[in-house]
């Protein structure tokens, strides 16, 4: 969704002028008020600096706002009946509703104090926030990860997959001065290959030893016992043949690790997706709201600096209906083209030039995105979550 926010002189009614555009654009947009307060303004210097540097805090609110929202968007869509929709809430209104019901929050951000104190508390803040997220995704990431390579040894073909819990106690030459056993992942293309060849791949191979484990879609299992003098020999010819030594002992105690392992490397990332569900949605709902403050901070001061002391405009939101933004722009241009630049011109002037006028003032809006009035957009897709 894409809402603009508009400022345009009051001149002393602002109801009124609120009403006019309202009714203005009645047909092809919905319109509200943006309802900004009176701030400690400082000097007109001050506010120039200002103005530059909230263009670079506007890209980076913006940049933090959809970070958040998307990893929210990513945690929750795995979950059964649940809507992405009802997590991207702001003070437990919609996204629409926020932003089209907007008031300042005094209590938190004090109007008396200076304009550059507030966006610094806006700004901090939102780095915190960032920040908080970024530390607990990071170590949601992390295990989510270990949780993943302790799942891929469960699964896969036998050429890969951890051993533990298919290989039994009765297989293994245990506790053997001079014997050991290997375990070999067999192409099953290659099985009587292996019957005919393992015992003379190397000397020192128990006859007969070979007995199938195991066995998927692509490899069987087999054991095999030999002398442990020549095992280096066993596995290197065998990878010649296309058999694949597995590298395994057996362990009594290692398929209860493993398991216990899995078990807790799960708990944690349950328990960490949990939190970061609830930090997400609590993030977003500050990081959105203190967006819009500072789209109302931009407009205030853009509105002081385009038209003057003591402040006196209206401010707007105002959301095109499909297909109807380049009208709407062209509704407000005739409206309120001849604020500045190359629209000063008195009424008589473009009562006399108005097609002529208008048809300039809307290619000067299409090619260099100029307004004559103070225009902002605030964008947030929440469809593509």
């Amino acid at each position: 969704m894409k809402y603009t926010l508009v400022s345009v002189p009051a001149l002393g009614q602002s109801q009124n002028t609120l009403l006019n555009i309202k009714s203005k654009l009645a047909q092809y947009a919905e319109t509200h008020p943006f309802n900004i307060p009176e701030f400690k303004i400082g000097t007109l210097d001050a506010l120039v600096v200002l103005s530059d540097e909230l263009i670079k805090h506007d890209t980076a609110f913006e940049q933090a706002v959809n970070k958040v929202a998307d990893i929210l968007g990513n945690l929750v869509r795995g979950q059964p009946d649940a809507l992405v929709q009802d997590f991207l809430l702001v003070n437990d209104k919609t996204v629409d509703q926020y932003v089209n019901t907007f008031q300042w929050n005094s209590m938190k951000y004090r109007t008396d104090k200076s304009l550059q104190e507030t966006t610094t508390m806006l700004t901090q803040e939102m780095s915190s926030m960032d920040n908080m997220i970024k530390t607990k995704m990071n170590a949601y990431t992390q295990n989510k990860n270990a949780l993943v390579t302790l799942q891929r040894k469960q699964t896969g073909n036998l050429s890969v997959r951890n051993l533990n819990g298919i290989v039994k106690k009765q297989h293994c030459v245990l506790n053997s001065e001079y014997l050991a056993t290997l375990f070999v992942a067999v192409p099953k293309s290659l099985y009587k290959q292996w019957h005919n060849s393992y015992e003379t791949l190397v000397s020192m191979v128990v006859p007969r030893s070979s007995v199938k484990i195991s066995e998927d879609e692509e490899y069987g299992l087999f054991s095999v016992t030999l002398f442990q003098r020549v095992v280096d020999e066993f596995t290197h010819k065998a990878r010649e043949e296309k058999f694949i030594v597995r590298d395994f002992k057996y362990d009594e105690e290692a398929l209860k690790r493993q398991e216990q392992e899995l078990r807790e490397t799960e708990e944690t990332e349950r328990e960490q997706q949990t939190e970061l569900i609830r930090l997400s949605r609590t993030n977003f709902s500050e990081m959105f709201s203190s967006w819009v403050h500072l789209k109302a901070l931009r407009v205030f001061v853009e509105a002081v600096l385009r038209y003057g002391l003591p402040p006196d405009f209206t401010a707007v939101t105002i959301t095109a209906e499909p297909k109807f933004e380049q009208k709407v722009d062209q509704v407000l241009v005739e409206q309120y083209g001849h604020l500045g630049g190359v629209h000063g011109m008195n009424k008589q002037q473009r009562a006399e030039n108005s097609e002529e006028l208008l048809d300039h003032e809307l290619q000067s809006v299409n090619s260099t995105g100029y307004r004559p009035y103070v225009q902002f957009e605030l964008e947030f897709d929440l469809e593509r979550r």
